[in-house]
């Protein structure tokens, strides 16, 4: 199935053919990363990468994948750096930059930006997370893991941890797993950081939903663990209370064949010393973002 042409802006609006074809392409494209090739398909396609926000992977990731890809790469990682400490608005970056590129690929604090940047361009738009929202990309790469890891999604019960109001993976990765079929969603968080209401209602459509009153982890096929995110949190004291942390004595709790996500980065919230255990997939996870974003990539412009 083709997204050529698309925008890429939520995993709401994604059905499963449109998540398998992704899936499938990214397999490909990682037996290439693998060997370190550069491939010819983008070969005089522009990107223009705008992160209105600090990034380090997700930037990186799509660049990589971008000239991996054979292509060029153009922007910002810094809007000090561009007109935005001007003034100048993100309607007008998009119109000036329009004719320089074959894809945008925009990463800002406020949610729909990525959307409205879409509206005002014929140029594909990939939402690289905008505000609490949605991060598309990311779920992609989770559920490429997942996969590669687990040999199957279907029928998985996967654990969410952490910051799940503002955790934009958290809530593009939910929407894209409740395409599959017998998916059972659990959430656990500090009362003050739920998922949001309308988006557990939009779910229970779909999937199982289960909230926890306690961290469980014993039940859960993939446990899913998400930084506190400090900097959307005003009160010093709510952040507080809402850290939390998993160490070996968690990870003893969990099931033999279980596997133990991050989005990235962590900061406490994961101890170091779990990195040795073999169910900790978070850096594998991280290293699949390039073929699966050369996929993306690949399947809105080729």
């Amino acid at each position: 199935m083709s997204l050529k042409g698309s925008d890429f802006i939520s995993a709401v609006g994604m059905d499963r053919k449109e998540i398998e074809s992704i899936l499938a392409l990214s397999e490909k494209m990682d037996s290439s990363f693998t060997k370190k090739e550069v491939l010819s398909e983008m070969e005089g396609k522009f990107m223009a990468s705008l992160f209105y926000e600090p990034s380090t992977r997700t930037q990186q990731s799509f660049g990589s994948a971008m000239k991996r890809l054979g292509g060029e790469v153009i922007g910002f990682s810094d809007p000090k750096t561009s007109s935005h400490s001007k003034g100048e608005t993100l309607h007008d970056t998009i119109k000036a930059l329009e004719a320089q590129v074959d894809l945008f690929v925009i990463r800002h604090p406020s949610e729909g930006a990525a959307k409205l940047a879409a509206e005002v361009t014929n140029v594909p738009v990939i939402n690289a997370g905008d505000g609490s929202n949605q991060h598309p990309s990311q779920a992609m790469l989770d559920l490429y893991t997942i996969k590669k890891e687990k040999k199957k999604i279907d029928g998985l019960t996967v654990l969410m941890i952490g910051d799940l109001k503002y955790g934009r993976t958290v809530h593009s990765l939910s929407y894209a797993l409740s395409k599959f079929d017998d998916v059972k969603l659990q959430y656990y968080s500090p009362p003050q950081l739920k998922m949001p209401g309308f988006m557990l209602n939009d779910l229970r459509n779909d999937c199982k939903v289960e909230e926890l009153s306690s961290l469980d982890v014993s039940k859960a096929d993939v446990v899913y663990a998400t930084r506190i995110q400090k900097e959307r949190i005003e009160d010093p004291e709510e952040y507080k209370r809402a850290v939390y942390r998993i160490d070996n004595e968690v990870m003893e709790k969990m099931k033999k064949d279980a596997m133990l996500m991050h989005p990235l980065p962590r900061v406490d919230e994961i101890a170091v010393e779990a990195d040795l255990d073999s169910r900790a997939k978070y850096f594998e996870q991280e290293r699949n973002g390039v073929p699966v974003r050369m996929a993306i990539i690949s399947s809105i412009l080729k």
